[in-house]
């Protein structure tokens, strides 16, 4: 598919949105966050839906998404790695290589089946004592419901998605806990808060 780059940008953007958010973004939000007009946004998208890379609902506001497979470059299928046998973080023990292969992408859809699996990458440090740091991909189940002490992505008030621990207060309250005695809680009312997802994987590159 013959896509410009900011189709590309676009068709990210609408994905990303939708993964954290679960909808889709308006055409005015498009234009603001690219920095140009909405006229502008609405033809870019008219020529994604002709090209098969967008559908959307007709007359129905956020349906915009992306077309069934579509693979954009970042999304790399190359998730198969050669597993060659097992280290001791303790007593040392015999290196032998074992010819077998860990493919990431079987190792978490085992626990988060069908298309429902997405990463996001980590920035800043409220986590660090539940071992995420600034950087780190966290890879999660999308769902909209949580258990108390589950890891989760979380949306208060339509703002910025969040990365807390989950706790159900007695109150009908909800706990987001950091894993840094730098931040404080947010306590909130249950229904000001959106959990798109739950932390089943963490990633770390070096």
């Amino acid at each position: 598919m013959n896509l410009t780059p900011r189709q590309l940008q676009i068709l990210t953007m609408i994905r990303d949105y939708r993964v954290t958010r679960g909808y889709s973004p308006t055409m005015q939000q498009l234009a603001n966050d690219l920095g140009v007009s909405k006229v502008t946004v609405f033809e870019h998208v008219e020529a994604l839906i002709k090209k098969g890379a967008l559908q959307r609902d007709a007359n129905k506001a956020r349906s915009l998404r992306l077309a069934p497979n579509l693979q954009l470059p970042d999304e790399s299928k190359n998730t198969r790695l050669p597993l060659v046998g097992t280290i001791a973080a303790g007593i040392p023990i015999e290196a032998v290589e074992q010819r077998e292969h860990l493919d990431l992408e079987e190792l978490f859809a085992s626990r988060s089946p069908g298309d429902n699996t997405f990463v996001l990458r980590v920035r800043g440090d409220s986590m660090i004592d539940e071992h995420i740091q600034d950087g780190d991909y966290v890879v999660c189940q999308r769902r909209n419901t949580a258990r108390t002490g589950e890891t989760v992505v979380a949306i208060v008030d339509n703002d910025e998605a969040t990365l807390k621990t989950l706790y159900h207060e007695k109150t009908g309250e909800v706990r987001l806990q950091p894993a840094n005695d730098n931040y404080e809680p947010l306590i909130v009312d249950a229904n000001r808060v959106q959990i798109q997802g739950t932390v089943i994987g963490v990633i770390r590159t070096y």
